[in-house]
């Protein structure tokens, strides 16, 4: 007898560039995901700025790429106060509702067999879509 494969729970969240939060409009500039059971936590952000200059042509290009970057950077665990808490706490720190340039869609949870396929899947139907 075949035993089926162990699905995962998961978590993920859209990352937002929103140039003028005021007006609360915004494009959608990465991915971030995360299995609590796993420990596992994932992001990417866009290293091509040219659908941002679309949107805003005003925007430092280079201020958002170090966000974004920052945001990785906590994401992955590389930072001394954040990045020494668990996966699934930095998951909560960084997609909690904030007013700022970078901000994150609302979780979305789902079931996956694998975190990566699903993560690249997910990535190219919202971030490069």
């Amino acid at each position: 007898m075949l035993s089926k494969p162990e699905k995962h729970l998961y978590e993920y969240a859209v990352v937002r560039y929103v140039p003028r939060v005021e007006r609360e409009e915004f494009i959608n500039v990465g991915l971030i995901m995360m299995c609590k059971r796993k420990r596992w936590i994932k992001v990417r952000v866009i290293d091509d700025m040219s659908r941002v200059r679309a949107f805003s042509p005003g925007t430092d290009e280079e201020v958002l790429t170090h966000q974004l970057s920052s945001f990785s950077t906590v994401a992955s665990g590389g930072n001394d106060t954040i990045g020494a808490l668990e996966a699934h706490e930095r998951f909560r720190w960084l997609t909690a509702v904030r007013s700022a340039s970078i901000q994150t869609s609302r979780p979305h949870p789902g079931k996956c067999e694998s975190l990566d396929d699903t993560f690249d899947r997910l990535y190219r139907e919202l971030i490069e879509a």
